[in-house]
This record gives C-alpha cells, structure tokens and sequence, in this order.
C-alpha cells in the first residue's frame, strides 16, 4: 500500500519551504507516496504549499501573542478546536506517519500522532529550538537539526544533524557573477552588496541604508536591495537616479541575487543562514531581536563564533551597519577568510538526508 505521510507547521518560509523540500525528497524516493500538509489558516503555509503541487488543511488555531496578553484569552479555545479538527484530519487520511517542521500548527498534529502510536519526524531548523519541538521531541521517533549541540533540547540518542533542506534553485544554481550582474543591469567590474530583508522588509537594515546611500557610490559599489514591502516606495525613491543600486521590494529569483552578490547583508533565520553557508559568501547578519526565543541571535553566533559571518546587532545597525558592509566590501582578505570557513556550514544534501532516514524508520 501507499505510504501516507502528513507534514505539520508553517507561519513562515523558513518552516514551509524545508517542509516542501522534504516532501519532494521523499517523492523521487517512493513517487506513490500520499502527502497531506496541515497549517494554520491565514498563514502563508496555506497559499505557498498548494502552488507546490501539495493538499493542506488549515487548523483555526494562533500562537502565544507576546506583545498583547489580553488578545490570548481565546487560545485554550483555539487549541481545544484545532485538536477536534486534527482528529477528524487523521480519521479521514489515516497518515502512517507524520513529520512537523514547527510552527504553532504543528503541536495539535504531532501530539495526537504520539497519542496514537504514530511514528513522528521532527525537523528543527533553528539552533535554538522551539518550545513546541522541545515539547513533542521526547515522544518523536526522529528529530533532524541543523546544527550540531542539540542535546540541550532533546534527547541526545534521538538526533540527527542534517542542516536545513534549501531550494533546489538555490543549492543546484549554475548562474555565473557576470550573467547575474547583467541580470541587475549593474557594472561586473565593481565589487556587489546584496541586501536582503525579507518579504516585509527588515526597518532597522533598510534606515541604515537609506541614511547611509551615498556611502556605497564613494567607495565605487554596487548595491542590490531588496526593501520588502514596506515602505518600499519611499526607498525606490530615495535610490532614484543611482546608476550603481537595483532597489525592489522582492526578488523572485534569489539565485541571481546570491551569484551577484559579493557581500551579503541579511537578518539571521535559519533558511537564510543555510542558503548563505550553501553559497559560501561574506556575510553580515542582523539578527531580528523579537523573534522567539531570540532564535535569530543564536542562528548568527554559530557562524561568528567559527568565524564565518560577521554580526551587527539592531539597536546598532543605524550607527555601524553601513560602515561595517563596505569595510568588508573594501577588504578582500577579509573577505576570502569568512568564505573559507562558511563552506563548513553548508549542506545541500539536507532534504536526502532526512527522507532516507524517514523512509528507514518506516519500512
């Protein structure tokens, strides 16, 4: 019989996109199996997973709201709600087995799983673990990670290190420098900052660039930045008229943005800290200082602390942010040692990896 497989979790692409990567594996390894995502609506999860080919079903479940206490009055509501629509999921598909990637949406899953003897897969993709993984960890029959000292968090037997799985575009690009600055319409000649913030945009890194403009066309570089979405118009407006800055609020094909790229600058999610150290190049991070658990501070300091990317934290991007990019823009020394020792990091195997073990597990 077909293998079923349901895969739980979302809110952001750093657990949707490792999430697709595993299905995918798991395809081209036993193309009849079944897979059914489970996300929480209104999330990303629930438009992204469909334009990959994928079933999902959306939970009316939301998470822990940090900033408003009173706006979690409704949660053991929400949590009771989303664990009759996971029994109901599991009556009708019948999964033999289920893999949760994070995200709030995947504890209603991953929990009933365990209660009913159902192998579960967990995929970690932050060097700080979620509460949620740390949770459901000691009942999962596997729990892959991407970086190695992950024993704090979970059972040490039951740990396997396989990076986080990146877009095949990504990992299998064959797009040369020239062909990608041509792409941008900016010069081969002069050395490239890629800037790069997420889909909103990261407002601490894109201040510090727009104050600091004038600085990349003194030491003769190019800059392509990607704003996010807000307040993009007033960006694009500010880099009006500077032949040495390609400006948008999003970059469909990131594997030019990457080949292009000399230096790059970017907030610390472990997808973006994976391609990175995939693609091997000078890196400045600025963690995101809410996110949960500080997760993105720990993602970076694995990288600082081998010596592989440098760090400007975000109360200090407006005063250090611009002079430390073009520093090492500047420093081609510099430069080639924090590429010698990203390569370390880099896995694009990640995704083989995890569905070998799964598919294993389950035989």
């Amino acid at each position: 019989m077909n293998k079923r497989f349901i895969i739980a979790g979302g809110g952001t692409g750093g657990h949707i996109f490792p999430a697709i990567a595993i299905a995918n594996a798991i395809k081209l390894k036993m193309p009849d199996a079944v897979f059914l995502f489970v996300g929480a609506k209104g999330k990303m999860e629930m438009e992204k997973v469909p334009k990959a080919g994928y079933a999902i079903e959306g939970l009316d479940i939301a998470g822990f709201n940090r900033s408003s206490l009173l706006k979690n009055i409704g949660l053991p509501y929400k949590l009771f709600l989303s664990f009759l629509q996971v029994r109901h999921i599991f009556k009708k598909f019948k999964p033999d087995a289920v893999i949760g990637v994070g995200g709030y949406s995947s504890f209603p899953v991953l929990r009933f799983a365990q209660s009913r003897g159902i192998k579960t897969f967990i995929h970690e993709s932050n060097s700080f673990a979620g509460k949620s993984n740390i949770l459901l960890g000691k009942n999962a029959t596997r729990i892959f990670v991407a970086t190695p000292g992950m024993e704090k968090f979970f059972p040490a037997a039951k740990i396997t290190v396989s990076g986080n799985p990146i877009r095949s575009a990504i990992a299998n690009s064959r797009v040369s420098r020239n062909e990608a600055l041509q792409f941008f319409g900016l010069d081969v000649a002069k050395q490239t900052v890629l800037v790069v913030g997420g889909s909103l945009g990261a407002a601490s890194i894109n201040e510090a660039l727009l104050n600091g403009l004038d600085a990349f066309d003194k030491n003769n570089l190019q800059l392509i930045w990607q704003t996010g979405k807000v307040n993009a118009a007033r960006y694009a407006a500010a880099a009006t008229g500077k032949k040495n800055i390609w400006v948008n609020d999003f970059i469909q094909e990131m594997e030019y943005g990457y080949a292009a790229a000399d230096v790059i600058v970017s907030r610390a999610g472990a997808m973006t800290v994976a391609e990175i150290s995939v693609v091997a190049k000078p890196a400045v991070l600025v963690p995101f200082p809410f996110a949960a658990e500080d997760h993105q501070t720990a993602n970076a300091m694995q990288l600082v602390n081998a010596g592989a990317a440098l760090i400007v934290k975000d109360a200090e991007a407006a005063a250090s942010l611009v002079s430390t990019v073009t520093g090492l823009a500047l420093d081609p020394a510099a430069q080639e040692e924090l590429m010698k020792q990203i390569r370390q990091f880099g896995r694009v195997d990640a995704d083989q990896l995890i569905a070998n073990e799964i598919l294993k597990m389950i035989a």
